[in-house]
């Protein structure tokens, strides 16, 4: 297990102030944007392959190490899950690290990628922070303090999710067919994509955050590690919206995820396991 079991739901209530952790959080995110965007389309970024078969720059290497050596210096008693470097410290608060969320894109040039940053205790996500640098734009949240964004004016705007209430009005991302199909699940996506108004498979991160800006009421995919959803979690919830595994549990190590507009879940839940 790389990240604890969650000792309650993710809509519980946390007891404490998360505030000092947010601003943590945030200048994090800070560090990683320059350590990501000092390479991010350079002609001579050096890419590489994991054993796994996906690929990996010295961006995504050398911002993660740029955030874990900031959280050394101010949380040197927090453990770290980081994509790139794995589990440090068993604390029951962990920091969970996606330095660069869309490697494919960032190596290619295209600025659809993130760097996800979030703060799990006893399990659950209690802060998130999602930075697009490359196109400047961010989303934080921390349990019962709201879910943010910037604006072009340099305010911070907070998010909702939208209040449709019917599948058949509601636009979804999807993610990929292949991932579906991998799944084993290309019958539960005909009959969602064949149910809603919209689909589009818009990919990685952004969608959670359209999603929380109430511009979609649903997102899934599958075969995610932690380190890809936990940063997402309390952007969501905070935005007012539902966050669990496809079968429906309060889990980020359940290896998928499933976003709603919180009052379509139950109804997408039934939707795709009406086999």
């Amino acid at each position: 297990m790389t990240s604890p079991s969650p000792v309650s739901t993710f809509d519980t209530p946390f007891e404490g102030d998360l505030r000092a952790d947010l601003d943590l959080a945030l200048r994090l995110a800070d560090a990683a944007d320059a350590a990501s965007m000092s390479r991010f389309d350079a002609a001579d970024l050096d890419v590489r392959l994991k054993a796994d078969a996906s690929h990996v720059t010295e961006a995504d290497l050398a911002t993660e190490r740029a955030l874990r050596d900031l959280l050394e210096s101010e949380r040197p008693s927090d453990g770290v899950f980081g994509e790139e470097y794995g589990v440090t410290g068993d604390s029951a608060r962990q920091w969970i690290i996606d330095p660069i969320d869309g490697t494919a894109n960032y190596l290619k040039g295209i600025p659809m990628w993130t760097t996800l940053i979030a703060l799990a205790i006893d399990g659950v996500p209690r802060v998130g922070v999602a930075s697009q640098p490359a196109i400047g734009r961010r989303w934080w949240a921390a349990t019962g303090l709201g879910a943010w964004t910037n604006t072009p004016t340099g305010e911070a705007k907070r998010l909702a999710v939208s209040a449709v209430d019917a599948i058949a009005d509601s636009s979804v991302s999807f993610q990929s067919i292949g991932q579906w199909r991998d799944a084993g699940k290309l019958e539960a996506l005909e009959r969602l994509t064949s149910s809603v108004w919209r689909d589009r498979g818009y990919g990685d991160a952004w969608p959670y955050m359209l999603l929380a800006e109430g511009r979609l009421e649903f997102v899934a995919e599958f075969d995610v590690k932690e380190y890809d959803i936990a940063a997402l979690v309390p952007i969501v919830t905070e935005a007012g919206g539902k966050f669990t595994s496809f079968d429906g549990d309060d889990s980020i190590s359940g290896r998928s995820s499933l976003a709603t507009n919180r009052v379509l879940h139950s109804a997408y839940l039934d939707l795709l396991h009406s086999a």
